[in-house]
């Protein structure tokens, strides 16, 4: 299914993933409070500049199973909690199955220490 949207691409995911992404959204957007989201080569993603991708921070995408928030340059953040798993390049990511598996607070850590890595 080809959605336009971060809406549309939520609400096509079976729950419990569509309460994941419903409750991360909220989480990406006040952290990113300059970033545009928008969809992205089939998942949102939220970058700075003109095009999401030109600049991207992060994005969320759903498979069978779990939601990923990954962060483009994630592997250059400092994660304390050791959730971040390390991905291609500078991707590191996080899967999350569940809304209890989201932690507001450690999340807008590090989408802010994603954000400021990009320029301003």
């Amino acid at each position: 299914m080809t959605t336009t949207t971060i809406t549309d691409y939520l609400t096509s995911l079976d729950a419990p993933l569509r309460e994941v992404g419903e409750k991360l959204r909220p989480v990406i957007e006040a952290a990113l409070p300059d970033a545009t989201g928008a969809m992205w080569h089939g998942h949102p993603v939220w970058g700075v500049g003109d095009k999401p991708g030109r600049n991207p921070i992060c994005l969320v995408k759903g498979y069978s199973s779990y939601v990923t928030l990954g962060l483009w340059r994630g592997q250059e953040i400092t994660d304390a909690s050791g959730r971040l798993g390390a991905g291609a390049r500078q991707m590191a990511s996080v899967k999350l199955r569940t809304v209890d598996e989201i932690d507001p607070a450690l999340f807008t850590d590090w989408l802010r220490q994603a954000r400021d890595l990009e320029p301003r």
